[in-house]
């Protein structure tokens, strides 16, 4: 018995559904009774997803859409009302992640205006806008849960992905206020922040340097994987957590947990003396 993890009926957009995070929160979402909305820019993605969980008794709907764009977005939710004719969970996934973006977004000296406006116009912007567009529909029902991917990136400085990082650091502050005004309403809103995650396209573009520096920095014997930020997500979204709202909670297997130069203490063999720290 699922108790109060159970989502039973329950009408759930995953944007970014396509891909490794948002599809395995859309199958788990989809076993514990959720009828999925699987909104993503790229529609064949999307649509291999909903023919995926239909094969298994569930109720999808592959919906294309561009995080980028208000319209679209407004399209999308008035497709989920016109479908199932209410809205109880929106899990906040998309983001800009194209090549593109990942190979240009730099520290701020050699940061391009352009890209910098275009991570803010997808990933503040546009989730900025899905979370307006579904509130009223919350409010009328009386409940409603917003889950939002942001990063552990939002919450240390780094050399590399200033503009993602920033971008995902204003999420936090979003929900944060989306909490305040509405959870008197029965509106929850939480944010998730995962680590570098072994998705399909993780393993498949990440060079090996990249992962083994995370890897090392990681307290568990793995990175994590897309069915644990699942599990995370599906949580915040059920009754299991109605006394959690405005929170950020961190799954990134302990990697920001600990002072940044943990694995050049280990290498050593022995813990620093005090004199050392």
């Amino acid at each position: 018995m699922l108790g109060r993890l159970s989502l039973e009926n329950q009408v759930a957009i995953i944007t970014g559904a396509g891909g490794g995070l948002g599809s395995a929160t859309a199958r788990l979402m989809a076993a514990r009774g959720a009828k999925v909305v699987l909104a993503d820019y790229i529609l064949v993605a999307a649509r291999s997803v909903e023919a995926e969980l239909a094969a298994t008794g569930a109720t999808a709907l592959a919906i294309q859409f561009d995080l980028g764009d208000e319209a679209s977005i407004k399209r999308m939710v008035a497709e989920t009302i016109d479908r199932f004719g209410r809205i109880d969970i929106l899990h906040n996934n998309a983001a800009d992640l194209s090549p593109e973006v990942g190979q240009n977004d730099h520290d701020i000296l050699h940061m391009d205006t352009a890209l910098w406006d275009r991570v803010f116009r997808v990933n503040v912007r546009g989730t900025m806008i899905a979370s307006r567009e579904v509130l009223p529909h919350m409010l009328a029902q009386g409940r409603g849960a917003i889950v939002t991917m942001t990063s552990s990136l939002a919450l240390q400085g780094h050399i590399v992905q200033n503009a993602y990082s920033t971008s995902k650091a204003a999420l936090i502050q979003l929900v944060r206020n989306i909490a305040a005004a509405h959870g008197p309403d029965g509106i929850r809103a939480n944010s998730v922040a995962p680590g570098l995650t072994l998705t399909p396209a993780v393993r498949r573009v990440f060079p090996e340097a990249v992962r083994t520096l995370v890897e090392k920095e990681t307290l568990r014997d793995q990175m994590g994987e897309p069915d644990d930020l699942a599990e995370l997500v599906a949580f915040l979204a059920s009754d299991a957590a109605r006394n959690i709202n405005g929170e950020l909670i961190v799954c990134d297997g302990g990697l920001t947990s600990h002072v940044p130069d943990i694995a050049g203490y280990r290498a050593l063999g022995k813990k620093a003396a005090p004199d050392q720290v």
